[in-house]
């Protein structure tokens, strides 16, 4: 049993005063418990906290000063929309902001440590902030900043080492009385000791990454068969994005609810938790609609899960902003999950109902300062709401796209907020997160602020390439959502309808439209114009594999834009590419009455951009329907694609480490 110590007693061992010790406890910062009406201490906990810290003299550990040492040149080691959003508040601020070139010739690895401190070097900057993913949570890193001489805007590495690692975590919240799932995160990895553990725990159950976040990696597994190839997913995931491929497996509480509590700490002991998100509509554990407050979470709720998380992060000494996601049940009952020790994606909607900057707060906290409130001072007003607009196909399985963004409109309004990335003329590829924007309201109440929400969807428009802005229009509207009845797989469930096909079916009027602006699409075709004697003119178009002869005409209100032979067209959110179908080709038509009478080959076509990262069969081996054949990656994801029918290989058209675009051909797979 842990060594348990009094006030007094410790206070004697750190050389410090009873009364900080007393002070410590009650801010949450120190762990402690009652016994017989007096304070006891343990002395494990103890060890991950650390008391200078609180106390305002080891400020420097975290990469500032003991007084307040305004920040004057912030390097930016990310890109898109975040760092974009950082920059606004450099500028508001008057910081100078410096953001690296990540395309080009001038580009710098933002993975590379020396590549990223010698860039914050040379830029003369005197602080650096990580953004979220890419280094952000990467302790060693945060200490090559901090070793440079660079104030490091974050919390410091020994606490981003401690609660960045999720088994870690899992123990010091065990030891703190914080509930935690049942799982494996021991330091035996092999196969067989994780089989072991994954039938005591038993299934369904997760396997996840223990370092990282953002839900790359994780696994759900739901039977013993699939243990082992997704023990196998996740560790060459986990490797590829966090470079670390150890695992954690825990039990999976299916029809929870994700609430999340946000943190902020000084570096003077005094810290803070601006209540909750709820980020339970989610997908392949990514998230994808977040909001303040949580719908299920009340007051009394809310204390206990801000207690929890302040306690969580005081006992490793946290600076900074940070995150203490936890499950939680119908019944009130939570479980911690991971810290995520870095901003979050979804920190817009905590700044719309508390009226904070949480940027500026991690400013002024690594320039030594104060918070300069209390828990009693946090007020929240109103309801936020946020969508991520991804550059994906919703309506093909999530899967990444990329293309030139060739029209773009963003909505506008008082209470709306769009942190974007990106800008009409850019060109999106496979390289980075498929995320663009994201989309938030802020209203009275939630239902106003869904309101608001769905009309900034309907005002946006992408054309170019493929998002899922026409899923994100359909999922404000859903009852499940309009209602705050959704949990961490409801998505998973009501995704997508069963009329679905009927819903989004192209109208006569894109059609129309799309074949206005091909006349004289093909000069070279005598008949371009669409041209018929004793007839209107008609074009035969190509959308979505379905070719149909359609008459021209302006259609009013219709968004569209011709890019050479090819015309976009919203509909509905949706871009929708138009071309010329091409001409009849016997070939083809052989093919495809041979598929409609089941003996023809079958093309593995590619599903997404992406590059070849592993090929399950040989030429002329027998594959049954469903089995792996290719697999693919692209912004860290993996994507198996899988034999159409039983029968053999009989052409392999790619080799391991080809990067491939979609709509490429892979494999012949013959009866």
């Amino acid at each position: 049993m842990s060594e348990e110590l009094s006030p007094s007693e410790l206070a004697r061992r750190l050389g410090t005063s009873t009364r900080s010790v007393q002070r410590w406890i009650a801010s949450g910062r120190l762990p402690a418990r009652r016994v017989g009406g007096r304070w006891r201490v343990a002395y494990d906990a103890f060890g991950v906290f650390n008391p200078e810290l609180v106390t305002g003299e080891a400020a420097a550990g975290s990469g500032s000063t003991s007084g307040s040492d305004p920040i004057r040149t912030l390097f930016i080691a990310n890109r898109g929309e975040i760092a974009a959003r950082i920059g606004r508040t450099c500028e508001r601020l008057g910081i100078a902001a410096v953001v690296p070139s990540t395309d080009g010739p001038d580009a710098i690895d933002l993975l590379n440590a020396s590549a990223v401190v010698a860039s914050a070097l040379a830029a003369g900057a005197d602080a650096l902030h990580p953004g979220f993913g890419f280094l952000a949570e990467n302790a060693d890193f945060a200490q090559r900043v901090i070793d440079a001489g660079i104030r490091w805007v974050g919390p410091r590495p020994d606490a981003i080492r401690a609660m960045g690692d999720k088994a870690a975590a899992r123990h010091l919240a065990a030891r703190l009385g914080v509930p935690v799932p049942a799982g494996y995160d021991d330091a035996d990895q092999s196969d067989g000791v994780l089989t072991i553990a994954a039938d005591r725990i038993g299934y369904p159950l997760l396997v996840k990454p223990a370092a990282g976040g953002g839900g790359k990696g994780m696994h759900t597994v739901r039977e013993p068969a699939r243990l082992a190839a997704d023990l196998a997913a996740a560790r060459r995931e986990a490797l590829a994005a966090f470079g670390d491929d150890r695992l954690i497996l825990e039990r999976l509480v299916e029809g929870g609810r994700h609430v999340e509590i946000q943190v902020l700490f000084d570096a003077h002991g005094q810290g803070i938790h601006l209540g909750e998100r709820d980020c339970s509509v989610q997908r392949r554990h990514q998230k994808v609609l977040e909001e303040a407050p949580s719908p299920a979470v009340d007051g009394a709720l809310r204390a206990r899960m801000g207690a929890a998380a302040l306690r969580l992060a005081g006992a490793v000494g946290y600076v900074s902003a940070g995150t203490c996601e936890f499950l939680l049940d119908d019944r009130g009952a939570f479980t911690f999950l991971e810290m995520n020790t870095r901003l979050q994606v979804e920190h817009p909607v905590t700044e719309l109902v508390t009226g904070r900057d949480l940027v500026e707060d991690q400013l002024r906290i690594a320039a030594g300062e104060t918070l300069g409130l209390t828990q009693v001072d946090v007020t929240t007003a109103g309801h936020a709401i946020e969508v991520r607009l991804y550059a994906e196909d919703a309506e093909a399985g999530f899967l990444p796209a990329t293309g030139r963004i060739e029209r773009l409109r963003w909505p506008a309004g008082d209470s709306i907020r769009v942190d974007a990335g990106v800008v009409e003329g850019d060109e999106v590829g496979s390289r980075y997160d498929p995320m663009l924007a994201k989309i938030s309201a802020h209203g009275v109440d939630r239902a106003d602020a869904l309101d608001r929400l769905m009309r900034a969807l309907d005002e946006t428009v992408v054309l170019g390439l493929t998002t899922n802005l026409r899923f994100l229009r359909w999922l404000v509207r859903e009852p499940a959502v309009r209602d705050g009845q959704v949990r961490t797989d409801t998505l998973d469930r009501i995704w997508p309808p069963d009329d679905w096909p009927t819903r989004v079916a192209i109208p006569d009027a894109a059609w129309s439209a799309a074949a206005a602006l091909l006349v004289g699409a093909s000069a070279d075709d005598p008949w371009h114009g669409g041209w018929r004697l004793n007839g209107p003119a008609s074009l035969r178009l190509m959308a979505d594999g379905i070719a149909r002869s359609i008459a021209p005409a302006v259609v009013d209100g219709s968004v569209a834009i011709r890019v050479g032979d090819v015309v976009h067209v919203d509909v509905d959110g949706r871009s929708v590419p138009f071309a010329l179908a091409p001409p009849p080709d016997v070939d083809r038509a052989i093919r495809e009455a041979g598929r409609a009478r089941g003996g023809s080959p079958v093309d593995l076509i590619a599903p997404m951009p992406g590059q070849v990262i592993a090929i399950h069969a040989t030429t002329g081996e027998t594959v049954r329907a469903g089995d792996p054949v290719i697999t693919l990656e692209a912004m860290k994801m993996e994507h198996a694609v899988l034999a159409p029918i039983d029968g053999h290989l009989g052409e392999l058209l790619v080799f391991v480490g080809d990067q491939v675009e979609r709509a490429t051909r892979l494999a012949v797979v013959e009866p």
